[in-house]
């Protein structure tokens, strides 16, 4: 399939307020990478509101079992959206404000003309995914994928997953089937036999291991890291000062939050994969398991390359046209997130 004719199908289917008089000083310089110039307000303005992305409504959860203090502006929705080509579709709208998703949606936002920007940056140093196939399969490793049918979203975290995991079996895209889909599509494409392989969060894949397993499906481990876990927002959102304050008062609890359910998995385990998720509790702490580390880098740096690597990647395979990431970032919250947690969550 021509590489844009690809790109149709796929989208077209488809301490808070302390931590911000630090960053208002000294980051006010914008910068030459395209961020909004004007300094973080010290203060969020009474009656500032943001619609924040909350998927399987995790945030909300998150925050109560933390007991962490009330946000200083008004959340005026928590929408249960996180797939990246549905969150661009949301911030077009302006139905979002915020969202939290993987490094590759922000790419995408820019292929496709959207000006959004990377606001917080929490780094993943194991897997989040892995790669199941449909029932019956003889697939037993990545080097199997030639001439297989392969779930792709390429606006997704999963995608660039899959395209990394293919270049270090030495497989070019031409020598595999990529099939478009959005992740939501991923279970039904499997167990039809739409696709052979598709890649599933950790999460995701004891549900349908569970069911099809005894028919044949496996599931098969990657060491393939899909770095980035971050926040970011419309330009437009963060063009608008009260706006701006409101996500900067917001990082460092997004921050907390996660720091604390990596402490608390127990809690975390039953309170939402069991009452919410319908996981056993085995099943529970074998995701937990295999959660990775919150760690929020005082430095994007990392994050950059990183970024850079996957849009080059993707520019490689005609997905997208070459460009600086670097223009994807806003550096006026780039301390935040590490000044909100402990030493030992800063890398």
């Amino acid at each position: 399939m021509h590489r844009r004719a690809f790109l149709t199908s796929v989208f077209g289917a488809s301490a808070a307020v302390a931590g911000l008089s630090g960053c208002a000083q000294g980051n006010a310089a914008a910068d030459t990478r395209g961020a909004a110039t004007e300094p973080l307000a010290a203060k969020v303005p009474a009656g500032t509101s943001l619609k924040i992305a909350s998927y399987l409504n995790q945030q909300q959860l998150q925050f109560r079992l933390a007991k962490l203090p009330q946000l200083p502006f008004e959340v005026s929705g928590w929408v249960n959206i996180g797939a990246g080509p549905d969150v661009i579709n949301a911030f077009r709208a302006h139905s979002l404000d915020l969202a939290n998703n993987a490094g590759i949606p922000p790419i995408q936002a820019h292929y496709q003309g959207f000006d959004a920007k990377i606001v917080a940056i929490d780094i993943t140093r194991k897997p989040n995914y892995l790669f199941a196939t449909r029932p019956g399969s003889e697939i037993r490793a990545v080097g199997d994928f030639k001439g297989k049918k392969l779930a792709f979203s390429q606006g997704q975290a999963q995608g660039v997953v899959l395209l990394r995991a293919l270049k270090k079996a030495g497989l070019a895209y031409d020598e595999v089937k990529l099939v478009p889909l959005t992740s939501n599509q991923f279970f039904t494409a499997l167990q039809s036999g739409q696709v052979d392989v598709a890649p599933l969060a950790i999460n995701q894949a004891p549900a349908y291991l569970k069911q099809y397993g005894p028919k044949g499906a496996r599931s098969l481990p990657t060491d393939v890291v899909d770095l980035l876990n971050l926040l970011w927002a419309p330009q437009s959102v963060l063009n608008d000062p009260a706006k701006a304050a409101a996500v900067a008062a917001y990082i460092p609890q997004w921050a907390k939050g996660q720091v604390w359910q990596y402490e608390h998995p127990d809690v975390w385990n039953e309170e939402f994969y069991v009452k919410t998720q319908n996981l056993t509790l085995e099943q529970a702490r074998g995701v937990s398991a295999l959660a990775n580390k919150p760690l929020f880098p005082p430095s994007w740096d990392e994050a950059i390359r990183w970024e850079q690597e996957t849009a080059d990647l993707l520019a490689e395979g005609g997905f997208v046209k070459k460009f600086d990431v670097s223009s994807l970032f806003d550096h006026r919250f780039e301390p935040i997130a590490a000044k909100a947690v402990p030493e030992e969550y800063r890398r």
